[in-house]
C-alpha cells in the first residue's frame, strides 16, 4: 500500500465528521485508536457469514471461524517474529496478559521475601498485577527510577538487582511521555543475573517494528485496540519454557485435556491459557487490522508519526508558559504537557469544544505524576492518519483557549 494520507484517511470513516460543526482532530490515539474500514467489514463478515464457536464443532461455520481465529495467530506470530505460534496467547487486552503473567509466574517461580523490579513510569496495568502477587506471595516491588527528561536509570539496574529478583516488569515505550526506552539493554542485564523480563509493549507495537526473539524478551505484551483492531483482544507472547511451567490463569472450557472429579490434565499451548469462548470476532477482525498495519508497513508509520510528532513539540514549544514532560531524543508519538495559569482538565474541556480530541489527567500513571509533583497533564497522541494540518488547527484551538484564561 502506498502512503497517500487522503486515501488513507478515507479508510476511517469516523474521521470524516464534525464535532460542534469544527473538523475532528483526534489526537487520542494513545488511548486507543480508531477502526479503518477494512477492520469493520472483517467483523461485519464474521457475524454474517461464518459465525461460529471455535475448536469444538464439526461443522462447517466452526469450521471456518476456527481456520480464520487460528490465522490471526499466526500473523500475531509473525508481526512480532516468535519463534512459534504456540507462543501466542490470547487475551483481552495487555492488561489481562501482564495480569496472567503476574498470577501464573507467580505460582510457578515466585516465593516469599523475593523480588520484583517495575519501573517508575509504568502504567498502572503494569504496576497493581504486580501488587497484588506481591501481596499473595509476600514479595517486595523494587521501583527502578527516572529523570526528570523521562529517562530509566538503567545504570542503577545493576545495583537494583539481587539474589531475590526474580522478574523486571517495564514498559517499550511510555504512554505518559512517549520514551522509547532501551528494554534489550534492560533484557541483556536481567538475563545476565538470570531473572527474567516482561515487557508492556501495549503503546510500541502499533509504532515500531517489535522483533521478540531479537530482543530476547521472556513475555511481550500488547492490545488489539491500540493497533487499530478491536477492543475487548489482547496479545500474551511468552517463551515456551516458562509458559510451559506456569500453572492456567483461569478454569474452564478449551484450557482442558481431560477432565474428571478426580483430577484435571490440561491442554498444550496455548489453549491452556484460553478458557472459555473468546471474542472470536474480535480476533478475527484483529488479524484484519494486523493486515492493513503491514500493507502500510511499520518503518512508514514510525516515519509519518515522527514527523508529526516533531512538528508538533516545536508549535508547542513556540507558546508561552508552555512545559512538555518528557525530552528524550528516541520518543513515539505522545506529548503531554501544561500550560502555565491553566489547569489541564480546563484546557482539554474546551479543546473538545474546537473539535480537538485530547486526553487529560494521570493517564493511569500515578507515580510518574507523582515524579514530577503533578496531579495531570493534557496529552496528545498521534496515529499515522494525523496531518500537520490538524496540528496547526490544534496550535491555534490551543491558543485561544489559553487567552480566555
Amino acid at each position: 500500500m502506498s502512503f497517500d494520507i487522503s486515501n488513507i484517511r478515507k479508510d476511517f470513516p469516523i474521521l470524516n465528521q464534525k464535532i460542534y460543526n469544527r473538523p475532528l482532530v483526534y489526537f487520542d490515539n494513545a488511548a486507543t485508536t480508531q477502526r479503518p474500514q477494512q477492520v469493520i467489514d472483517a467483523l461485519t463478515r464474521t457475524y454474517s457469514e461464518y459465525y461460529g464457536n471455535i475448536h469444538r464443532a464439526a461443522h462447517y461455520l466452526a469450521d471456518k471461524a476456527t481456520m480464520a481465529y487460528e490465522e490471526t495467530r499466526e500473523k500475531a506470530q509473525k508481526l512480532i517474529n516468535a519463534e512459534t505460534r504456540e507462543q501466542i496467547v490470547f487475551t483481552k487486552g495487555a492488561t489481562e496478559s501482564i495480569n496472567l503473567v503476574a498470577y501464573s509466574y507467580g505460582e510457578a517461580f515466585m516465593q516469599e521475601g523475593d523480588e520484583i523490579i517495575v519501573s517508575e513510569m509504568e502504567h498502572h496495568s503494569n504496576i497493581v498485577p504486580w501488587q497484588l502477587m506481591a501481596q499473595r506471595k509476600k514479595a517486595r516491588i523494587v521501583m527502578l527510577p527516572m529523570d526528570d527528561d523521562g529517562r530509566l536509570l538503567i545504570e542503577q539496574l545493576d545495583a537494583l538487582i539481587t539474589k531475590r529478583t526474580r522478574i523486571i516488569a517495564v514498559g517499550h515505550v511510555s504512554n505518559v511521555l512517549g520514551t522509547i526506552n532501551p528494554v534489550k539493554e534492560i533484557i541483556e542485564k536481567a538475563h545476565t543475573r538470570g531473572v527474567h523480563v516482561l515487557i508492556d509493549g501495549a503503546q510500541a507495537v502499533p509504532h515500531l517494528q517489535i522483533d521478540v526473539q531479537e530482543l530476547d524478551a521472556d513475555f511481550y505484551a500488547f492490545s488489539a485496540h491500540k493497533m487499530y483492531g478491536p477492543n475487548g483482544v489482547g496479545v500474551l507472547y511468552g517463551k515456551r519454557e516458562l509458559l510451559e511451567q506456569m500453572p492456567p490463569y483461569q478454569g474452564g472450557g478449551e484450557m482442558i485435556s481431560e477432565v474428571s472429579f478426580a483430577g484435571t490434565s490440561y491442554n498444550e499451548l496455548p489453549y491452556k491459557f484460553e478458557a472459555g469462548t473468546p471474542n472470536i470476532s474480535g480476533v478475527i477482525a484483529f488479524g484484519a487490522a494486523i493486515d492493513y498495519l503491514q500493507n502500510i508497513g511499520l518503518e512508514t508509520v514510525s516515519r509519518v508519526e515522527t514527523e508529526i510528532l516533531k512538528y508538533a513539540t516545536a508549535e508547542l514549544n513556540k507558546i508561552q508558559g508552555m512545559k512538555i514532560y518528557g525530552t528524550q531524543i528516541k520518543k513515539s508519538g505522545v506529548i503531554s504537557f501544561n500550560v502555565e495559569g491553566v489547569h489541564f482538565f480546563d484546557l482539554g474541556t474546551m479543546l473538545d469544544k474546537f473539535g480537538i480530541a485530547v486526553r487529560t489527567g494521570h493517564h493511569c500513571a500515578d507515580p510518574l505524576m507523582d515524579h514530577f509533583g503533578i496531579q495531570g497533564t493534557v496529552r496528545v497522541s498521534f496515529a499515522f492518519y494525523n496531518t500537520k494540518e490538524e496540528v496547526d488547527l490544534f496550535i491555534e484551538a490551543l491558543k485561544k483557549v489559553i487567552q480566555m484564561f
